[in-house]
């Protein structure tokens, strides 16, 4: 039994409906340590034949055999596992990787086998010097002759010791001294034990071999042996494996470097949509921060007014909104609460008077935690008994010297119902205690200065909000207003809101946020833009690549290697950009911050690790999503058309 044999190969071609036989009816039989030549006229079948006997072509009719193993109906993943173990391809144009080195064109063969990355090293160098090229291994194919071409593509056909070497016109594209060095080379694998065979028309090359096969009209015409094979070596094929993705990763990177200048501008042009977004986001983070920091410059952020979830107008039953002893227990058990303040406010229905000046007040409440005491301008809290008031009513009393009030009595007045629902006015003079700032304090009294009022007329009061203080850290505060905001009422809906300047601040922060978002998904359109250029790019890049997919298959790389390779290549493009668009949104964040910390003294652009991750996630996403059509599109590509591109 031969080593090699093919039974009754044919192989036709179609166009239109109508079919061009090229081969009808081979039979042959190869042994290791043959030197065979296959010759005859183009057009003939001799490259078809090489393509069904090194399993690029599976679509023919009959049998290939290989030490007594058909071939005919084995899987694609088994035909590339034959070509990387059993062939070794040399082609006539030479076919290799332009941006890689002769070293790495080699080693891309070697990276599909299991020998360690020091073995496979190793081997490429002492192939690389077998065919006398030591000198020549980190120069790049385009910085070689045809001669030098044709030694890296035979040092590679041989890098994972395979047991058949297929040459197609190996010494077409030669002069009369390299094809005689070329043959002397193919003649040393032969009497290593190997089978070599040659497509060629050159008599020189067949005379060269042990053997000759002419085929013509499809049939062979004559098969004359020109002397005895070499003996045959014992098979020392290597263990092999389809290519990594730690390799496809280091050839997709070795690719963008070969072509810089071209994929620095699409890693800029890609950069551009996560940068707008991660700024929009910082911007956002910045603007929000300013507002609370101003707002909580003037007002305690760890304390929170809360009252009933119920509608505030001159007709609620004030019964319906006081705050019973239950629900300040229910609010003091929130994890992280230090107290519950009793708290009352009215709307309306308010006179301060003063001599012969009186001033409308529209909002009243108790003083409570929420307010500091730097958002007093002049004078204190007030104590049982005082009012403080705003600044804008205190110069309603006093315009010109509005602070000279504090120490002053006025008249409080306050119209409401009694527990008939009859009108009541209710009067006190008190003492001023101290001036709020404007629109950062309120005209205020103590709670049980409150009380009194209401109780010189016989009027029982029930506080109609608390003030819940946070303690630790101001980061403590959302935790707490979410519990608050979870408990219910019978009626399953929100049983208390969030009022005063939490609760603004609060509702403030959402828009902010709303407003964030809207920009920044304004900005990601880009990032659409961005994922349709990679696509484009990736497409080319796929054209461009053609010959060396064509190329992988032919070493026995598997289409998901074809397909990471180009997945590795948009991974790179993402990372890159969003490295280059990170960096920019921090050196863009130093130069705003330097100008508005010297106009509102604040760090106006916050961009956060969350912010950062988001758009570094985000750019490698977009990346890959946007690979997955034409890494598809490179893997379907047939192995025979892509090695005939130009």
């Amino acid at each position: 039994m031969s080593y090699l044999e093919l039974h009754n190969i044919k192989k036709s071609y179609y166009l239109a409906n109508q079919e061009f036989p090229v081969l009808t009816g081979i039979d042959l039989s190869f042994n290791q340590g043959e030197f065979v030549s296959i010759v005859g006229e183009s057009g003939g079948g001799k490259t078809t034949l090489m393509n069904i006997i090194g399993g690029l072509d599976s679509n023919y009719a009959g049998d290939v055999v290989l030490n007594g193993k058909s071939l005919r109906h084995d899987t694609a993943k088994q035909l590339d596992a034959y070509r990387r173990q059993t062939i070794g391809f040399i082609f006539q144009n030479f076919d290799l990787i332009s941006h890689l080195t002769v070293f790495n064109n080699v080693m891309v063969s070697l990276q599909m086998t299991k020998l360690s990355h020091k073995q496979q090293e190793a081997r490429a160098r002492q192939l690389l010097e077998q065919v006398g090229l030591k000198d020549h291994m980190k120069k790049y194919p385009n910085q070689l002759s045809g001669g030098q071409k044709q030694r890296v593509a035979i040092a590679r056909a041989l890098a994972s010791d395979p047991e058949i070497i297929i040459a197609d016109e190996p010494t077409g594209a030669l002069d009369s001294q390299n094809t005689q060095e070329i043959l002397a080379l193919l003649d040393q694998i032969a009497k290593d034990g190997k089978l070599v065979i040659t497509v060629t028309h050159s008599e020189t090359v067949a005379n060269h071999g042990t053997r000759i096969v002419r085929l013509a009209d499809g049939k062979i015409s004559e098969d004359t042996t020109l002397k005895p094979g070499y003996e045959k070596a014992q098979a020392n094929e290597l263990a092999t494996h389809t290519l990594r993705f730690g390799a496809t990763l280091k050839m997709a990177l070795e690719n963008m470097r070969y072509n810089l200048k071209r994929n620095l501008l699409i890693v800029f042009g890609a950069a551009i949509g996560i940068f707008s977004v991660i700024v929009m986001l910082g911007l956002g983070n910045g603007v929000q921060g300013y507002i609370n920091h101003e707002i909580y410059s003037q007002v305690n952020p760890n304390a929170v007014q809360v009252t009933q979830n119920v509608p505030i107008n001159s007709d609620v039953d004030m019964d319906k909104i006081s705050m019973k002893a239950s629900d300040r227990s229910r609010l003091a058990a929130i994890k992280n609460v230090q107290s519950v303040d009793d708290g009352y406010f009215v709307q309306g229905g308010t006179q301060l008077r003063m001599g012969k000046k009186t001033a409308s007040i529209s909002f009243m409440q108790t003083h409570n935690p929420t307010m500091l005491a730097k958002s007093i301008s002049k004078g204190q809290a007030p104590k049982n008994g005082e009012i403080m008031l705003t600044k804008e009513y205190a110069q309603k009393l006093n315009k010109k010297h509005p602070n000279a009030l504090i120490g002053k009595k006025v008249t409080f007045y306050q119209n409401t119902l009694n527990d008939k629902k009859r009108p009541v006015m209710l009067s006190k003079t008190l003492t001023v205690s101290g001036i709020a700032k404007a629109s950062t304090g309120a005209t205020s009294i103590t709670y049980d200065t409150m009380k009194a009022l209401y109780k010189s007329k016989g009027i029982k009061i029930q506080p109609n909000f608390v003030t819940v203080e946070i303690k630790g850290d101001v980061k403590n505060v959302k935790p707490v207003e979410n519990k608050i905001k979870a408990f219910k009422n019978d009626k399953k809906k929100a049983a208390y809101q969030i009022t005063g300047v939490g609760g603004f601040v609060d509702t403030l922060n959402t828009y902010i946020t709303l407003a964030v978002n809207v920009l920044a998904t304004i900005a990601g359109i880009s990032l659409l833009v961005s994922a349709i250029m990679i696509i484009v790019v990736l497409y080319i890049s796929v054209s461009e690549r053609t010959k060396e997919i064509g190329i992988l298959r032919a070493l026995g790389s598997s289409k998901g290697s074809i397909r990471n390779l180009f997945f590795s290549e948009a991974f790179f493009i993402g990372l890159f950009s969003s490295a280059l668009a990170i960096a920019l949104a921090e050196l863009l964040q130093v130069v705003a911050n330097n100008i508005a910390q010297r106009g509102i003294n604040y760090s106006i652009m916050q961009i956060t690790p969350g912010n950062v991750i988001f758009g570094f996630v985000v750019a490698i996403v977009i990346s890959l999503l946007a690979a997955l059509a034409p890494a598809a599109s490179a893997a379907r590509l047939d192995p025979i058309e892509s090695l005939s591109y130009e």
